[in-house]
């Protein structure tokens, strides 16, 4: 099968990062662009499975929203026109649209038909969602049950944070397995960071005894 690609369209550098975490974890290729005109650019080029989106960058009247819905809306008809209904093939859309915003943006994705997911949200959910949609690109055969990577994130890091208190500001909705806060996230990609840089040195050094 195809390499798997996600496009992220967001302009939140801690959203991006703890995304990146998450489709990073279960080995999807994944690149990141802060506006719609890259986005658009990339969306050019044919190489992505999905686009996850805020949908403060891709509003009812901007120019990649309408990419994204005739995109999307395209791959519906040709399922609904092939004989017995074929599975869709092509590039989804999952928009990201904050509590806050859900009144204002919602009734209008749901009129269109179009994926969206809410912010906060579970891990657990969102990482089904997202599998859901590349079954229905076609880029994988059949959608996530199980957290993958990140259940083997979340072990190591839970007996280090067990001793905090109530954490705020998460991207993620409780879930007492599958919690995990932005500043987490970061946490943990900063201590890998910090554990290749320590294998590297000892890699080089061994080599460096051997000569």
């Amino acid at each position: 099968m195809a390499e798997v690609g996600i496009l992220i369209v967001d302009d939140d550098i801690t959203s991006q990062r703890a995304l990146r975490n998450i489709l990073d974890s279960e080995g999807w290729r994944v690149r990141i662009v802060q506006s719609a005109s890259q986005a658009l650019a990339e969306l050019a080029t044919g190489s992505w499975s999905l686009v996850i989106v805020n949908v403060a960058l891709a509003d009812a009247r901007s120019p990649l929203f309408a990419t994204l819905k005739e995109l999307t809306q395209a791959d519906v008809a040709k399922a609904g026109e092939a004989p017995g209904g074929s599975p869709r093939k092509g590039i989804r859309a999952l928009f990201l649209i904050p509590l806050q915003m859900a009144k204002d943006v919602q009734p209008l994705r749901e009129r269109e038909g179009l994926p969206y997911s809410h912010k906060p949200y579970h891990l657990h959910d969102f990482l089904e969602r997202v599998s859901e949609l590349l079954v229905e690109s076609g880029a994988i055969a059949e959608p996530i049950r199980g957290v993958g990577g990140v259940a083997a994130l979340k072990k190591r890091r839970r007996e280090q944070l067990s001793s905090k208190g109530p954490r705020r500001g998460a991207m993620f909705a409780s879930r007492e397995e599958y919690q995990m806060s932005e500043e987490e996230m970061l946490e943990y990609e900063r201590q890998e960071e910090e554990e290749q840089q320590r294998k590297k040195r000892e890699k080089e050094q061994k080599l460096r005894e051997h000569l």
